[in-house]
């Protein structure tokens, strides 16, 4: 099938512009049912609209979240959540929520600290007995020889 230019009207400026044989041989290639309705910087400008209100969230965008009010399991305020609850799982209000969240980086950084030993034990181990059993006290758990990922702080 041969293409040949045709020159087509833009739906938002009005202005004319050619749809090229090129450009019909993609849109055949792509499978594309309808001619194009907007010129180039038309299509751009729509584009770069349609970017921003998308970027926004979905409120920008004209669509509408569901608020489901429930009650927090943790301090019992009133509070509304973007979701439908299910039943046997604990739901949070915002403070709640945000709590736990800092809280469980702090717990999972303790958890992994590698083992100190304190002040003391060292001035001891010096004091009483030998070189050898005082440079042991002092000395650092080893280290892998390769470094490990912690699987809970990958996201």
């Amino acid at each position: 099938m041969d293409f040949v230019d045709r020159i087509l009207t833009c739906t938002d400026c009005g202005c004319e512009f050619i749809f090229t044989a090129g450009e019909q041989l993609f849109f055949q290639d792509k499978q594309f049912k309808n001619d194009p309705k907007r010129c180039k910087p038309c299509k751009s400008r729509r584009g770069v609209q349609t970017a921003n209100a998308t970027a926004d969230g979905p409120a920008a965008a004209g669509i509408s979240r569901t608020e489901t009010r429930t009650e927090c399991s943790e301090c019992g305020i009133e509070t509304t959540v973007p979701f439908k609850p299910t039943q046997g799982r604990p739901v949070l209000c915002r403070q709640c929520y945000k709590n736990k969240m800092t809280a469980a980086p702090a717990a999972a950084l303790t958890a992994n600290a590698p083992e100190t030993v304190a002040a003391s034990d060292i001035a001891a181990a010096n004091s009483s007995a030998p070189a050898a059993v005082a440079a042991e006290a002092r000395r650092q758990p080893p280290q892998p020889e390769f470094p490990t990922t912690d699987v809970s702080m990958a996201i």
